[in-house]
């Protein structure tokens, strides 16, 4: 029976619970919040549309109790602050990683042995904090990272062409956040390269503004509606779907860095195998000098995060 916990339940925690429950992935939901009257609705609010769910799961309300989680085969981290985030993802740097605290130590105590995937931001600096708190190994703990990003990347790219975005891959790497970076020389349009595309359709692609969509793309969405949650909600349940189902993807995910173009100890987004066991292999792409530099500058500017935090440095 595949159990996954939610610890944060407001937007993104509780359509991660809502996507779960349709596409029939779990047969028990544990949702986590310290608003207890909020986390009541939301079970109650799921329960009430389990007759319309392709399968009956039970959901549990376990409001602080985090001790109740530790059971599950995953357990998603959506415990953010999005307000301090409304115009740039470091806006959470001093609070999220330090929510961490209060219930990463009663999970690992009660003996979780699952999976953590992470979604608060800034996620790179949350997944090194879960890293460290926790004891496991670094690839039990997933970020979702630039799997966000990388289908915002997508976006651009479909809106400019036409194509489907089914058949673009397309790779944002490093931070899930403003020093990320488009990895063009892995973009695909199927099996072509954008020159191919270009010389062959007569496009010309505007390489720095559709980066700056993938990068930015989020914040028309937060101005509108003050947060993100479809697309961070759906792309989280890819992840744990990888991991319950051992489905072996290949996605761009946060994971601990060792010795990648000479970065090492911290959390970023690289081209991951995700399965059962969390990140079970991660792929370094070959790149070229000026996209190798911007991967020192991402990695940079993540440890910079790291270094205001006294308790995580």
């Amino acid at each position: 029976m595949a159990s996954v916990g939610i610890i944060g339940n407001s937007h993104v925690g509780a359509h991660v619970a809502n996507a779960l429950l349709a596409q029939g992935l779990v047969q028990e939901l544990y949702l986590s919040d310290k608003d207890e009257v909020l986390c009541r609705a939301q079970v109650n609010d799921l329960l009430d549309a389990m007759s319309f769910y392709p399968k009956p799961a039970r959901v549990h309300e376990c409001d602080t109790r985090y001790e109740e989680l530790a059971g599950c085969d995953v357990i998603v981290n959506a415990a953010g602050h999005v307000a301090a985030a409304a115009t740039n993802r470091d806006g959470e740097n001093l609070m999220t990683p330090a929510e961490t605290r209060t219930f990463v130590p009663r999970i690992m105590a009660a003996g979780f042995k699952g999976v953590w995937v992470t979604v608060a931001n800034p996620n790179d600096v949350v997944a090194t904090a879960i890293w460290k708190q926790s004891g496991m190994e670094p690839g039990r703990i997933v970020g979702s990272g630039t799997t966000l990003d990388s289908s915002r990347f997508k976006h651009a790219l479909a809106t400019a062409t036409g194509y489907s975005p089914m058949s673009i891959n397309c790779w944002m790497l490093g931070e899930h956040g403003f020093s990320e970076f488009a990895c063009w020389s892995h973009v695909r349009f199927g099996c072509l390269t954008p020159e191919e595309v270009e010389a062959q359709a007569g496009f010309s692609f505007d390489r720095a503004a559709l980066e700056e969509q993938a990068t930015h793309g989020g914040y028309i969405t937060m101005a509108g509606k003050h947060c993100t949650e479809y697309s961070i909600a759906n792309g989280t349940v890819e992840i744990v779907k990888a991991v319950l189902n051992d489905s072996k993807i290949i996605t761009p995910v946060s994971t601990l860095l060792d010795d990648v173009y000479g970065e090492s100890g911290i959390y970023a987004s690289l081209p991951c195998v995700v399965g059962k066991d969390g990140v079970e292999k991660v792929f370094v792409p070959e790149m070229p000098p000026a996209e190798v530099e911007r991967w020192h500058q991402t990695c940079a500017h993540i440890r910079g995060n790291i270094e205001k935090i006294d308790w995580l440095r």
